[in-house]
């Protein structure tokens, strides 16, 4: 069964920002979607089995804190 988790991420403003996100999202096991809003600072992370320290730490890695 898929999981959806949603993250505010306030340092991101570039497209630049969004690959560094995703680049670092994508290698995290169970990850098999990522979508990053730009606008609303806003990243959402979908996939099975998805652990909330690791995607905060794969966040954290790209450079970015989230909120």
């Amino acid at each position: 069964m898929s999981e959806t988790m949603a993250y505010t991420v306030p340092g991101m403003h570039c497209d630049h920002c969004k690959a560094s996100v995703i680049e670092e999202l994508q290698a995290v096991a169970g990850v098999e979607a990522v979508e990053v809003d730009l606008e609303r600072k806003l990243v959402v992370v979908r996939g099975q089995g998805l652990d909330d320290g690791r995607i905060r730490a794969a966040i954290a890695e790209a450079g970015y804190e989230t909120a």
